[in-house]
């Protein structure tokens, strides 16, 4: 019974990836409007997945902006292939170069990686407050090891940059790593130690960031931003 439920919920989880890759790919919205016409509260930065850009996230990002937060974008993460160590730079990048500080980082999968890296770089990492990092492979994914792309296979367990930053573990008491049930994509968890770690009552590694749970939790981590 519980392989079905599993079985169900990934076949739904990829038709929700699937859905909103096409729909990311006809976007054509302007990745500064989440900033230009956002209100006072504190900042966000929004981090997709690999293979995602952003705005496979723009639903999550509308959401987050509605409740009055400017939203910004790394234009130059593109569908996030660059390493996790190339990529935090270009996160930094964007917080020094527009002087962003009290950030907090939502962030998918791959992009929870690049956020803690971020944390622990001298001279920016204080800039973020906090990462809520949903669906996040902090201790790799078996199953990268067989697929044929080298910047998933980077993902895998064994990887050294994973290990690394495994090792490092000052920033992992400002994440809130956040998993479903289940998640077909990431059998070895996102347990981070000395983190926040939330279990919600939902299947899958995409779907997740569409309920209604993910957006309370969310909710709840901005609305610390303004205590």
């Amino acid at each position: 019974m519980i392989a079905l439920r599993k079985a169900a919920v990934a076949a739904l989880d990829y038709e929700y990836a699937i859905r909103h890759q096409l729909r990311a790919e006809l976007d054509r919205g302007d990745p500064y409007a989440f900033v230009a016409s956002a209100g006072d509260r504190a900042p966000v930065l929004l981090l997709p997945g690999i293979f995602e850009s952003w705005r496979f996230l723009r639903p999550l990002g509308a959401h987050i902006h509605d409740r009055g937060h400017p939203v910004h974008i790394v234009t130059a993460l593109q569908r996030n292939l660059a390493t996790i160590d190339a990529g935090a730079r270009m996160v930094a990048d964007h917080l020094e170069s527009h002087d962003l500080w009290g950030v907090t980082i939502v962030a998918h999968s791959k992009g929870g990686l690049i956020a803690k890296h971020l944390m622990g770089m001298p001279g920016v990492g204080d800039r973020v407050r906090l990462t809520v990092a949903v669906s996040t492979p902090f201790s790799g994914s078996t199953l990268a090891a067989f697929t044929p792309f080298r910047s998933v296979r980077a993902l895998r367990p064994t990887n050294a940059m994973l290990l690394e930053l495994a090792s490092i573990r000052e920033a992992n008491p400002r994440i809130v790593s956040v998993v479903g049930w289940f998640d077909p994509h990431i059998p070895n968890g996102s347990f981070l130690d000395g983190a926040s770690n939330v279990v919600l009552p939902v299947g899958g590694h995409f779907r997740i960031l569409a309920s209604r749970e993910l957006l309370d939790l969310v909710d709840r981590c901005l609305d610390s931003a303004d205590e």
